[in-house]
């Protein structure tokens, strides 16, 4: 290998540093732009500098008591509601927001009328919205005035109360009767379909809820669209749902009275499964239509009743065509929990549904191990006319998914447990910090579940060089109904995953990431953090300044794209120049190959490029160096491969 002077090596590198500077035309002076802060992240006494809900935190409470009716001729479910609601902010409420999303299936709602006209995954019926009749509110007292002052604008209804709700833990009670048509295309997240046995209703969204009243917005009214889902607050829930008799209900949370829904053998059946790390039928694929010896009542109508504690929602689900499993959920602690599968005939069989149970449970053990234990006492899989919907401790999953398919997804709408139902975001606005999160931590329960079975790409993130590099691409943090649907998933889901492999696999490394992560959900369980306070909390956790990362990967279409320019003999030593020509800074780890074959790792920190595009790195070594190359994993989408090892012809043989 011929040699060259020190002096055309210095040449050289001055060379490519004016070149990086010169030619570089879309590349930006990280100096003035890449490093700077992302905005205004100062602390205050209700969200720290820290990341943490501070000395004068807040939220608001609202607790249900539900009682409904399910009319499966009609396809109606009508019934009360009373909610009490706490008001512990700093300031009088004179009215409260509610969130009347049944009302998305009309034909003038704004959901309806912001639909392509070619359609979308966002569709549905027109034939719906709740009929609100007999309204009351009052707050909490004696001999105080009653109110029953409203009005509807699409998806929201805002009742006044005829005086303040005080501050600081003033109550108010509101109640009403409600009645709606079940959609049959309720926007791919709830409804009703005709399997062979009967109709499996899938109900989400079927109640009129209140909105939250924060400290950064205040009453959050955005309406119900599409794509932005939910932002709730959390309380506690009672609901009775009466169905005909021949029905099986399973729903959110703990059912209360199994000794006047089940039979005595199914009640057996579902304590065998308690203790059952293997699935038990409560009702068996040859029981779905012999209700005469499987159902307590023979005609009529039966009521099922249930209770969860400290959530922000509750669904349920109800059927005369399921067949019915479980098995025990080991929790790290030592608690249990129980998960169930519901599905009817057309779903069964060890390739479909029959391994619905298993996955549930497993996905569910997981995440409790990794990141945070579940607190529900059940965690039920629904096959429905729904391709993947999550509620806290309830799924809907397509009836037609099979095999890997359904691992998918199951995985995925168990994995919301943790985002957005224990960490409460607002999805409506910020979708990437419940389904960028969710999608991250699939990756690893993935890689976790019967060694491996099912695939998953994510940490392989050159294969979405692609999407990265679209020109219609938008921001991470787009709001979801102002993204292109063919974005969505990329901006919502995809990216920020990818964002969050990088950081744990790349940039800060597995041990301190799973840490700070686990701090932020811990320190956010039950709670509304806002992205400032995840940003905040993780950076103090990790003890970085990630502005760069955060600026670049979830505010901005910055790429990266990291170059080997040359290595050169210097002395007894060597140089490798390295030039920055995307828009995005990044920490360089680079494999270094000696004559002897023996391979070297070396990392040089993001501030290599604080002072501009083009960076010389001194590398000591007393061996021969013969290759040289960024990132060997292939963790960084560095959007030019080409690029990133040297030998080069700066190097004759």
């Amino acid at each position: 290998m011929k040699k060259i002077g020190l002096r055309k090596i210095f040449l050289m590198l001055a060379f490519l540093s004016c070149a990086s500077m010169s030619f570089g035309q879309e590349v930006i002076d990280n100096k003035d732009r890449a490093f700077t802060e992302i905005g205004y992240r100062q602390g205050t006494a209700y969200r720290t500098a820290s990341g943490k809900p501070g000395p004068m935190y807040w939220q608001n409470q609202a607790d249900y008591k539900i009682d409904v009716k399910l009319d499966e001729d009609n396809h109606t479910l009508s019934g009360s509601l009373t909610i009490t609601y706490t008001n512990n902010s700093p300031e009088e409420l004179d009215f409260v927001w509610l969130y009347l999303e049944q009302n998305r299936f009309t034909p003038d709602s704004r959901g309806t009328l912001t639909t392509p006209v070619q359609g979308s995954r966002y569709v549905g019926d027109l034939d719906g919205g709740y009929e609100i009749r007999n309204l009351k509110a009052q707050v909490v007292g004696r001999n105080k005035p009653v109110s029953d002052d409203h009005f509807v604008d699409d998806t929201r209804m805002r009742v006044t109360i005829a005086e303040p709700i005080p501050a600081k833990g003033g109550q108010a009670t509101i109640s009403m009767d409600f009645e709606y048509k079940i959609p049959e295309k309720g926007m791919d997240r709830m409804g009703r379909v005709k399997v062979k046995d009967g109709v499996i209703y899938a109900m989400a969204q079927w109640y009129p809820k209140v909105a939250v009243f924060d400290d950064v917005t205040g009453w959050n009214t955005d309406p119900y669209l599409g794509a932005g889902e939910f932002y709730l607050g959390y309380g506690d829930f009672e609901y009775k749902v009466t169905v005909p008799f021949d029905h099986i209900v399973v729903g959110s949370g703990e059912l209360v009275n199994p000794g006047q829904v089940l039979t005595r053998e199914q009640q057996r059946r579902m304590k065998e499964a308690a203790e059952s790390d293997e699935r038990v039928y409560i009702i068996t694929p040859e029981e779905i239509t012999d209700y005469e010896n499987n159902r307590p009542k023979k005609e009529g109508a039966v009521t099922w009743h249930f209770k969860m504690n400290n959530t922000r929602d509750v669904a349920f689900a109800s059927s005369k065509t399921f067949i019915w499993d479980a098995a025990r959920i080991n929790l790290p602690s030592g608690k249990k929990a129980m998960a169930q599968s519901v599905y009817p005939r057309e779903s069964d069989g060890d390739e479909a549904w029959g391994r619905s149970t298993e996955y549930g449970k497993a996905s569910v053990e997981h995440y409790s191990e990794m990141w945070y234990e579940y607190p529900y006492p059940v965690a039920v899989n629904v096959a429905a006319e729904v391709n993947g919907m999550e509620y806290p401790g309830l799924n809907f999953c397509s009836f037609r998914s099979k095999g890997a398919s359904l691992w998918g997804v199951t995985d995925h709408e168990f994995g919301h447990n943790w985002f957005p139902m224990i960490v409460g975001t607002n999805e409506r606005r910020h979708a990437w910090m419940d389904e960028g999160f969710n999608t991250f931590i699939n990756y690893y329960s993935y890689l976790a579940f019967n060694e491996g079975e099912y695939t998953n790409n994510l940490k392989q993130t050159r294969r979405y060089i692609n999407q990265l590099t679209n020109k219609d691409r938008e921001p991470v943090v787009t709001h979801p109904d102002r993204l292109q649907p063919a974005n969505i998933g990329m901006s919502a889901y995809y990216k920020p995953a990818l964002g969050m492999i990088v950081l744990r696999e790349y940039v800060i490394g597995p041990e301190r990431f799973d840490k700070a992560f686990k701090s932020y959900i811990s320190t956010w369980a039950y709670k509304h953090p806002q992205p400032n306070d995840f940003f905040n909390h993780f950076e103090n956790a990790v003890g970085e300044n990630l502005d760069w990362f955060w600026k670049g990967w979830f505010y901005s279409n910055a790429t990266i794209d990291i170059a080997i320019d040359g290595v050169y003999p210097y002395g007894p030593n060597y140089v490798v120049s390295l030039s920055n020509h995307g828009q995005m800074p990044m920490p360089v780890q680079l494999e270094i190959t000696y004559e002897d074959g023996e391979k070297e790792r070396r990392t040089l920190p993001v501030e290599i490029w604080f002072k501009g595009n083009q960076w010389n790195h001194l590398l000591r070594t007393d061996k021969k160096v013969v290759a040289v190359e960024i990132d060997p994993e292939k963790i960084m989408p560095d959007i030019n491969s080409a690029n990133d090892r040297w030998p080069t012809s700066l190097y004759e043989d």
